[in-house]
């Protein structure tokens, strides 16, 4: 076994995908496509932006050669069927290019599926595509990974991401050699004091987010419940006005107390 820091930290996460071998491999395994690249930027960023959004991408290449763009997104938002799609899009500015992009969510998603791929070519009402556009957009959930449906040449990646959740794995397990090298990179005698302090901030951050979401929740169950009070209160007013129930038969109705309902005007 050997012990890592966990793939789920975006400083990680580009610190070992960020090495153009190990994100050409990534990217020969998941779309088919052997890239020529000799850089791999992280957190690029057009300028002047495009559109009214502004656009970063996690770890981005070129492959000028033949005029393919690969860009990696890692960091996880609520919205991030339709920010990376933008962020996609944003990409197609480059005339003349194809576009890619892959989507890590090592945090899982709602929809609970291995593999989703928005996919721009045309298709007849048969599903037959034209072949015509090769732009993608590919969201990998790691945690989904199924042997038995999940294509074979993701298998060891998505497992690979997984296993280092827990900042253990064994390495024995895996015969890619990119896999290794990510391995012996994120090793924690390898991480940096800088490497680490960011570490403990994107930990801090996703401490903040989940108390921020917590709260929301509560105060959208406390505007329910008063909500559902209000009705309450509405429908015991309207049974009153009516002189048909009485204030006991009118509080078993509509679930208020005895007092409630004699207070109701």
């Amino acid at each position: 076994m050997k012990e890592v820091a966990s793939l789920r930290y975006d400083v990680i996460f580009k610190k070992a995908f960020g090495v153009p071998e190990i994100f050409t491999a990534f990217v020969r395994d998941l779309l088919g496509i052997e890239l020529e690249i000799d850089t791999v930027e992280k957190d690029k960023a057009y300028d002047p932006p495009i559109g009214s959004v502004a656009t970063k991408f996690d770890l981005y290449a070129e492959d000028k050669k033949n005029r393919i763009i690969v860009d990696i997104q890692h960091v996880r938002y609520p919205d991030h069927y339709h920010r990376f799609l933008h962020y996609h899009c944003a990409a197609l500015f480059r005339p003349k290019f194809k576009v890619f992009t892959i989507v890590v969510l090592t945090s899982g998603d709602k929809h609970k599926k291995d593999i989703g791929i928005i996919d721009f070519d045309p298709k007849d009402l048969q599903g037959q595509a034209f072949g015509e556009i090769d732009h993608k957009v590919v969201y990998i959930c790691p945690k989904y990974l199924d042997k038995k449906v999940t294509p074979k040449r993701y298998h060891e990646w998505l497992e690979a991401i997984e296993d280092s959740l827990d900042e253990q794995v064994d390495e024995s397990h895996y015969t890619q050699p990119e896999i290794q090298q990510i391995f012996n990179m994120i090793q924690k005698d390898q991480v940096t004091p800088e490497e680490r302090a960011r570490m403990f901030d994107e930990y801090g951050e996703e401490q903040v987010k989940q108390e921020k979401f917590l709260k929301e929740v509560e105060k959208q169950i406390k505007q329910i419940k008063e909500d559902a009070a209000q009705a309450k209160e509405e429908s015991a007013r309207k049974l009153k006005q009516l002189s048909v129930l009485t204030d006991e038969q009118i509080a078993s109705v509509t679930g208020l107390s005895l007092e409630m309902v004699k207070a109701l005007s």
